[in-house]
């Protein structure tokens, strides 16, 4: 039995050991910026990243920090592969995870981050990059607007990837597989070729816990993913993500052997993903003084994710929409639109956001 097989037994057999919940690093981080103690101070530093919440995240020192090298190279991409890279580089880490695991298999990035889609395609149609990394819904967005045949493989993250929406790329002739990670583990879990699961990253301990408690749940069951990843900066001990899955039974057919699981299938809180960004509660209380309630319903529409804050007001007349706009719009760095309505509309069940996107 090797290390990480004999600290997962033990973490079973002592399932009363606290978590830590991503949603708590908040206010943890309050009480003592910028890691709440966590990081090792001992281990340098090179980075430090803001995500929504806020949350700081540490990246460490080392060429493949986050470890998602083998997500890449498990998706077709080589060495000498020019990658397109449309995650943010932006206060956000996400651009440079993903910038990371790229270099890792030799591949040149280029790194482009989301948005300014006429330019994105003014530097494909030039460099003609091989690969695409990023979300799935900007590659739909790049490839309903310009030419982007010189693409033939994707790994997409930070948000989730409808089987109709892959089979769309596959027929375009790009093969799409999808990387699950986060900026405080980096690497969690990935697909290969096989496409039958995601396969959790090896150098990581994952327990799927009946939400709310710590409680491993049986194998099939849906429950929240709790990992343990033993990083010099940044190490951490059974960390609850917030995001649900389930233990695949068997091993893939592609010869890794690896634990694997159904990959993303929501949240157990009601934190959520926008565009690969996460959402919480916490920034959809605008601290309006004419607002009695606010909800924030998540849609999708071409498989484009649509945010809409609809605000519950005795004085509608007093509330200027443009303001609840910006200031959405500064706490999430998300753009959404605003729908005002009566006392009473919304309904009493302590819901604040509300994910209406279905997955096939």
């Amino acid at each position: 039995m090797n290390t990480l097989d004999t600290f997962t037994k033990i973490l079973r057999e002592n399932a009363r050991q606290q978590t830590l919940r991503k949603s708590y690093l908040i206010k943890l981080q309050q009480k003592q910026y910028p890691f709440a103690g966590i990081n090792s101070n001992s281990a340098p530093i090179e980075r430090i990243f803001q995500s929504p919440g806020p949350i700081y995240d540490p990246q460490g020192r080392g060429a493949d920090y986050w470890r998602t090298g083998r997500a890449f190279y498990a998706a077709g991409f080589r060495q000498g592969d020019l990658v397109q890279n449309c995650l943010s580089y932006h206060l956000t880490p996400g651009g440079f995870i993903l910038d990371a695991g790229a270099k890792a298999c030799g591949c040149t990035v280029i790194p482009a981050g989301p948005g300014q889609t006429e330019q994105q395609l003014e530097v494909i149609a030039h460099l003609k990059p091989q690969g695409y990394c990023g979300t799935p819904s900007f590659l739909n967005i790049l490839r309903q607007k310009g030419d982007i045949s010189s693409i033939k493989k994707a790994l997409v993250t930070g948000e989730a990837l409808p089987e109709s929406l892959r089979l769309s790329f596959e027929d375009g002739g790009i093969s799409v597989l999808q990387a699950y990670a986060n900026a405080d583990a980096g690497l969690i879990a990935y697909e290969s070729k096989a496409k039958m699961g995601m396969i959790v990253a090896e150098d990581i301990i994952v327990e799927i816990v009946r939400p709310g408690t710590n409680k491993p749940v049986t194998q099939g069951e849906v429950g929240e993913i709790v990992i343990t990843c033993f990083n010099e900066a940044y190490p951490l001990i059974r960390f609850a993500t917030g995001d649900l899955s389930a233990v695949l039974e068997g091993k893939s057919p592609c010869g890794r052997t690896n634990m694997m699981i159904k990959g993303w299938l929501g949240r157990a809180d009601q934190t959520t993903k926008v565009k690969g960004m996460f959402v919480h509660p916490e920034q959809i209380v605008c601290h309006y003084p004419a607002l009695n309630k606010a909800r924030l319903v998540v849609s999708s529409k071409n498989h484009n994710d649509e945010m809409l804050l609809i605000c519950e007001s005795s004085e509608p007349e007093s509330v200027d929409e443009t303001d609840l706009r910006d200031r959405i719009k500064a706490l999430t760095k998300l753009n959404g639109r605003v729908k005002l309505v009566g006392l009473n509309c919304i309904a009493n069940d302590g819901k604040v956001i509300e994910d209406l996107r279905v997955y096939n």
